[in-house]
Order: C-alpha cells, then structure tokens, then sequence
C-alpha cells in the first residue's frame, strides 16, 4: 500500500494518490491529469476510482477529465446530485482497492453532501482518513458556503458540522492519520496549521472545534470571525457539479501566441482584460496601459478569483517567455478557461512595438520614511485585517486588497495617498487596479511593511496573530 499526498502551495490543496496491489484511487484530483496519468503508468496500476470529498468552491477538480481518460468512476458521498454520471455512495458503504478497503463517512456541514473516506489496511486497521473540508488541521470546514443551496442558516449547517465531527470522526482511534483538503493559506477555514498532515489524536488535543462543550459553544466558535467567501466560489462548484470544458482544449486556446499588433486588437474586440503575470518589479518599471499585475510567484490563483471574479471573462496573458502554459494552468485551477492566447515574446515584443506603456509611481521604504507627513499624509494598509491588527504605521488606514472593489470607490482623486502591503505583491496588485480604474494620485512603497519597519516610521506595539 502506498499513501501519496500530491500538495499544490498555491491553493494549499491536498490532493491524495493511493495504490494497493495493482489499483490505484486518486481522491480530489487537480484539474490538470496528466501528472495523474504519468504515475499510473510509471507505477503500472489501474485507476478503479476517484474519490470526491464534496463539490469544490476553491478550485475545479480534475475529476471528470480523468475519468474520461481511465474510465474510472467518480464517487460522492450522500445526497450529492452531480449532472453526470458518478456513484453516489451510502453512509459507511465500502470500496475495495488491492488488498485495502476505503469507507465512506458521510459528514455534512460544510457542504451537504461533504464525506470523508477512511483508509483501511490489508490487516483489517482504520490506518488514515481523508477528511476533505470537514476536518482541518487546527480548524474545521467552514459552514457557511452552501447556505443558498441547503436553505439552511450558516449554524445550521454549523450544527451539522458538529453532529458530524463529534459522532463519526472523534470516536475513531488517536493513531489514525488525518490527510485533510487544505492547509494554511486556503480561505475555506480560518485557522489551519502549516503543517499538512497529523495525526487524530494530537488534533483531538490542539483544535479548538473539538474541544467544545458542547453543540451551541462549538456553533459559536466555528462562525465567529468569518469572513466573506471569496465571490468565485459559486462558479467553481457549479462547474465541478455541472461539467466544464476539457483542459486539453483550455490549454489549447490559451497557448495561442499573438503578436503586440493581434494582441492589441484582441484586446479591444473581445473587451479582453490583460492579466501580467510578471514580477511586481517588472510590472513596475512598465506594462502596457490597464493591465492588472497578479504575479504567478505568489498566491496567483486564489486571487485571481478573488478579484477577477467571473470565470467567463476573456483574459490575454502578458508572462516571461516560457511561462504561458504555467499560468494558464493554473488559472483553470479555478476555472477561468476564457484565456484567448498570450503575448508572443512577452512584454519585451510590446515595448519595441513602440506600442504605448504605462508605469507605476513607486518609492522605497527609505524614501517614504523621508517624505512622508506623519499625521497628515493618508497611508493605506492593504495587507488582512489579522496582519494590519497585529501590527501597523501609525494612523495608517486598514482597507484590504480583498475587499478593493468596494471601498476603491470611496478614494478621493483630489487626495494623495501612500500605498502598501507586507512585502509588495498584493500593493502592486492593489495599484494596477487602481490605475486601470483611473485612480494616479498615489504612491506604492516597495518592499511594504516588512521594509518600513526597518525604519523610523512609528508603529504600533506587536500582537502576535495567533493571539488575536
């Protein structure tokens, strides 16, 4: 038997790879498979199932693409109504896989149809459980998303959870090893650990939501401080419950080389956004007039989705040469498959075009330290609440990137204001949203806070996060 965690960093997902005397299962599948394709055969086993754990809000499984290749089943939990063809088990019903068997735990309250499937090995021992969203790592599945759907309250569904959590999972052994669906990073919990593997028992010790005392306390703790679900969410589980196009022919459209001039044109036709994949440095120094700046070195995806928000819409990539494919990947990861091709030669091909170029007016941390007025000058803090509460400039503003398009049009154009985040990813995000909403009168800092607290700059007294 063998156990494979297959850890994706950019959306903390954890998809899992099992094998067991010559058949394979695969459980929560990205939406590329040919790396699941290439370890079939280098393993040389069949694939007899792909296991999902509920109707994915993050990202767009790879379930359907795979089980047209291998003609493996896809398996659900309970009470789930997929528009094509799956198995949808029984609570505690089993599947053989080798010489292991896999058992399907229903447990609703994340989602309705949310399950998690407990490994057992050759010798008949409950060895490990893929929890999915149910069970984290320091946390639990948020109870919130499938409201609309369920038409139940987010405690309701909490209530589920905890049914769920206390009655089928908290009885099973300490030595079981927990495999979750997400880790640190993922909006689908607030609190999870680094760390993408545990065992049971040391959770049944440091998570909070199974130390409650009972169901109304857990309630509380569970829905206290959630924040709004990012607005991408619906559409990702309405393509992983309705279908999608295949990622072969997402792949294709995207690879189309175009040069500055088709680029251009294609832009304007099809009312195209320009998403620069480039470093926030790069993008910087120049880009070509109202593109967004998302580097594919940081949390690309999830904020694409955050801020870009209707997967339908055309998007042309501007990427360092060679790096097309990747960013087209991964944004089919969370289902924006409109990608109408990309900038043959990358911005270097646009700059001697002679094509017009824009830029962004951006200091150092020395430079704002300089010139800046404390008390008088605006500074905006675009960093996450926990972050800007832990510690922050002085009178600096607290308005997250995450929220940008809501508070964005509260900005007085008349008014100069100073720019950052923690290190200037998200701010060289936040200003080329800013621009290509008309937005100039402003200063980015380079660096972002973690520069600017090598300096003189005021700041308030350190909380630790985790304390907060």
């Amino acid at each position: 038997m063998k156990v494979e965690q297959i850890y994706t960093g950019c959306l903390a997902q954890g998809a899992y790879y099992i094998t067991s005397n010559g058949e394979a299962a695969i459980i929560d599948p990205l939406r590329e498979t040919q790396p699941y394709m290439d370890r079939l055969e280098q393993d040389g086993v069949k694939l007899k199932y792909i296991f999902e754990t509920h109707f994915h809000a993050d990202f767009v499984s790879g379930h359907l693409d795979l089980s047209q290749k291998t003609q493996a089943p896809i398996v659900y939990g309970p009470t789930a109504q997929p528009a094509f063809e799956a198995i949808v088990a029984e609570d505690n019903q089993v599947f053989s896989l080798g010489d292991i068997s896999i058992k399907v735990l229903h447990t609703p309250g994340h989602t309705l149809e949310s399950s998690c499937f407990l490994l057992i090995d050759e010798n008949g021992k409950e060895t490990a459980l893929f929890s999915g969203d149910t069970l984290f790592l320091g946390d639990v599945g948020r109870p919130d998303l499938a409201q609309k759907a369920a038409h139940m309250t987010q405690d309701e569904l909490a209530g589920l959870l905890y049914d769920s959590l206390y009655t089928k999972i908290l009885p099973l052994a300490d030595d079981i090893t927990i495999y979750p669906a997400h880790g640190a990073g993922s909006a689908c919990g607030k609190h999870m650990m680094e760390e993408t593997v545990d065992s049971l028992g040391n959770q049944k010790k440091i998570n909070y939501a199974l130390n409650q005392p009972n169901k109304e306390s857990f309630v509380k703790a569970v829905t206290d401080g959630l924040l709004p679900p990012p607005a991408y969410f619906g559409m990702n589980v309405a393509m992983n419950k309705q279908g999608y196009e295949r990622f072969e022919e997402v792949l294709t459209h995207g690879m189309r080389a175009l040069s500055p001039e088709a680029f251009e044109a294609l832009a304007e036709s099809a009312h195209a956004l320009i998403l620069d994949t480039r470093s926030n440095t790069d993008f910087a120094l120049e880009f070509i007039p109202q593109s967004i700046n998302i580097g594919l070195d940081g949390d690309f995806a999830p904020w694409v989705g955050a801020l870009i928000v209707d997967v339908k819409q055309p998007i042309l990539l501007v990427t360092e040469p060679g790096r097309e494919e990747e960013a087209v990947t991964r944004l089919s990861r969370v289902g924006f498959d409109r990608v109408l091709g990309h900038l043959e030669g990358g911005f270097d091909a646009w700059k001697k075009s002679g094509k017009e170029t824009d830029h962004v007016n951006r200091i150092s941390a020395e430079q704002f330290a300089s010139e800046v007025k404390m008390g008088t000058d605006k500074v905006i803090d675009i960093r996450k609440e926990s972050e800007y509460a832990s510690e922050h400039i002085e009178d600096a503003y607290s308005r997250p990137l995450a929220y940008i398009n809501n508070w964005m049009k509260d900005i007085n154009p008349q008014e100069h204001f100073y720019l950052h985040c923690a290190g200037g990813y998200r701010s060289m995000i936040a200003a080329s949203i800013l621009q290509a909403r008309g937005y100039r009168n402003f200063t980015e800092i380079e660096g972002g806070f973690n520069a600017i607290a090598k300096t003189g700059i005021p700041r308030t007294d350190f909380v630790c996060q985790s304390k907060l």
